[in-house]
């Protein structure tokens, strides 16, 4: 299958069909259709108990879907697994290791499982771990662990690579260090199936988005297409009272919503509606604080569609 982009065709590595999996009662996967085009970052985003990492199993062979149809890199992932093992790297979700082998010896211990002859200095400094290279296992730090497994889903010289929250639990200096890791897989056009706990994440990486919610895509497209089509507009904020909220409300002329605490947000349709809101709340007389505009990010997306936050979600999970 080959999609038109512009004047570029690009393949589709991964293409799948009203995919459907239950547990008993529970339709985990309730049919999904998607495809991922070779060469792109896609991004899986859901609450657990969204039906990623079922998609995801199923994607790599490891579940067998109920119904629909699923493709990779051109094969049937169930019937043609061992096959396609050779062509796909994977960091499962809660990646560990062997404490003690270095993650220079890891790599070659994974080159022999998969019988292949890897570039394994050149596979750590891909990850940036030349300098850890000769450190055991259990000493690195929890960013330096999620490289070893970056490195070793790289040992086979994947096509694909399934990335199950790479991050997740990472400070925000070694998260940052991973995602140039991700861009530079993109660089070498690699295509990379990316599932994270971090709306900012698959902002910055993803070049295409689904969002999953009880077994099904509610939205998908890129990250600004998502933003464009359930944006609620430009918004002016204001920290003030609810006696001011209901100023606004009355002489700024502008829908007015306020969070029960001190925020005060008014839509805003054109550029004037700036200078008007403004104006009112000089006129006001009352208290006013941190005055700025602000338009949806992915998070104020999914938070509208989903109606949690993501962090919130998972702490019930």
């Amino acid at each position: 299958m080959r999609e038109s982009d512009g004047s570029r065709l690009t393949e589709a590595a991964i293409e799948v069909s009203s995919l459907k999996k239950a547990y008993g009662a529970l339709q985990a996967v309730d049919g999904i259709s998607f495809a991922v085009r070779e060469g792109e970052v896609f991004s899986l985003l859901g609450p657990n108990g969204a039906g990623k990492t079922t998609t995801i199993e199923i994607l790599e062979g490891l579940r067998k879907q109920d119904a629909g149809t699923a493709r990779v890199l051109g094969t049937d992932p169930w019937a043609d697994g061992y096959a396609l093992h050779k062509k796909i790297g994977v960091i499962p979700q809660g990646f560990k290791f062997f404490e003690y082998p270095t993650p220079r010896e890891a790599v070659k211990y994974y080159a022999a499982l998969f019988g292949v002859k890897a570039d394994v200095e050149g596979i750590l400094a891909k990850v940036l771990l030349q300098d850890s290279a000769e450190v055991y296992f259990t000493r690195l730090s929890g960013g330096q662990k999620q490289k070893v497994g970056l490195a070793l889903s790289l040992v086979n010289d994947p096509q694909l690579l399934f990335l199950d929250e790479p991050t997740t639990g990472l400070d925000p200096q070694a998260r940052r260090a991973v995602w140039e890791v991700i861009r530079g897989l993109k660089r070498e056009g690699r295509t990379v199936l990316l599932t994270t706990h971090y709306l900012e994440e698959a902002e910055e990486l993803a070049d295409r988005v689904a969002i999953m919610n009880k077994g099904r895509i509610i939205t998908s497209g890129t990250p600004a297409e998502i933003i464009t089509n359930h944006s609620s507009g430009e918004r002016l904020l204001v920290h003030g009272s609810e006696r001011l909220a209901k100023y606004l409300e009355k002489n700024a002329s502008l829908p007015v919503e306020f969070d029960g605490r001190d925020l005060i947000s008014l839509s805003l349709h054109r550029k004037e509606d700036v200078m008007a809101a403004v104006a009112a709340i000089q006129e006001s007389g009352l208290e006013w604080d941190d005055l700025r505009t602000k338009r949806d990010s992915l998070e104020d997306i999914f938070v509208r569609l989903v109606g949690e936050p993501m962090e919130e979600l998972e702490a019930k999970a």
